[in-house]
């Protein structure tokens, strides 16, 4: 690991500042250490904010919750508010990682995390995320985790993560400081990046940025689902994941947002979609055309083709579920 100097913020401009500079936060760690590790990333110098005011959770004046961003992610999944109202995001953070790694990781972080794809930790080998203009070697190679929506011939990486999949279909907004100390939101929807021709940028963040907290609006009525479907029951990142909340009204869809994981370079949204199935009554015909917009311009690279159709599965078995109904796909 190549040496580093560290310091803790003492205060929220102080932290700012610092990253501003060229220094780098650490909260929880627990994907940045990891990449310090195999020499993936190399910041001069750390700055710890663990001691900043960001760990609350708090309700918020219209009825929605304001999740701190050094809120750990077992405290968020275990918040009985969220629990109660907020149950697919409940969800998507235990699907995440191990116990030990959520009672570290912290919702800011969870936010911030890189890809996953092996030749972006293989130092060895090209990767325009890591290295620009050095190429992607993931497009002619092992790429079973990679992306089938909203890739580019720079990079076909997919983000990782599950809380933010979920946070997405709730329409949070995420709450950043920025070096002046003023504060903005963003709809997390417009916070993480596609590739592009810059798939170095994963977010919107520009130095000196601290985000400070993810805001929930007033909870949504109807069922909220998130299924993740992955190699192994545990620990593992999604090949396919979908954040669902749903409302009926009678026989009919009133209301859908859905978001999916594991398909894109951030957590995936098609609006299109949830229109298409507002004010519909549920049927094998509809979910199936639900299912053909989502993927229309979906495009397999090889290893990873087979996560077309497992969508598409994936999908339609969420939407019945949601509406109740067992029609055949």
């Amino acid at each position: 690991m190549k040496p580093f100097a560290y310091s803790r913020a003492t205060d929220r401009a102080n932290a700012a500042e610092a990253v501003a500079n060229n220094a780098t936060f650490i909260a929880g760690g627990t994907n940045l250490l990891d990449l310090m590790k195999l020499e993936v990333m190399t910041p001069d110098k750390l700055v710890d904010i663990n001691r900043l005011d960001l760990s609350e959770i708090t309700e918020t004046d219209d009825g929605g919750l304001r999740i701190g961003a050094l809120v750990t992610n077992s405290d968020c999944a275990a918040d009985q508010r969220v629990r109660r109202d907020y149950p697919v995001l409940s969800r998507a953070i235990l699907a995440g990682a191990s116990g030990q790694l959520r009672n570290k990781a912290t919702t800011g972080g969870n936010l911030c995390q890189r890809t996953r794809c092996y030749y972006f930790y293989d130092t060895a080998m090209p990767c325009n995320k890591r290295e620009p203009g050095s190429g992607c070697q993931a497009l002619a190679g092992f790429n079973r985790i990679h992306a089938i929506l909203g890739a580019s011939d720079a990079c076909i990486a997919t983000y990782p993560g599950d809380m933010a999949v979920a946070m997405t279909a709730l329409d949070a907004r995420v709450e950043i400081q920025d070096v002046d100390g003023d504060i903005r939101q963003v709809p997390i929807q417009d916070f993480h990046l596609l590739p592009g021709d810059r798939p170095e940028r994963d977010n919107i963040l520009q130095a000196g940025d601290l985000i400070t907290a993810v805001i929930l609006p007033r909870p949504a009525e109807g069922k909220q689902i998130y299924r993740k479907v992955r190699d192994r029951a545990s620990y593992a990142f999604a090949l396919c994941s979908v954040a669902a909340i749903v409302k009926m009204d009678g026989e009919t869809i009133a209301a859908a947002a859905l978001a999916f994981g594991g398909l894109a370079h951030k957590p995936w949204r098609d609006e299109a979609v949830e229109a298409l199935l507002i004010g519909e009554k549920p049927s094998a015909e509809l979910f199936g055309k639900a299912a053909d917009r989502l993927l229309a311009e979906a495009q397999g690279y090889g290893s990873n083709d087979f996560k077309i159709p497992l969508t598409r599965r994936v999908l339609i078995s969420v939407l019945q579920e949601a509406t109740k109904t067992r029609a055949a796909a």
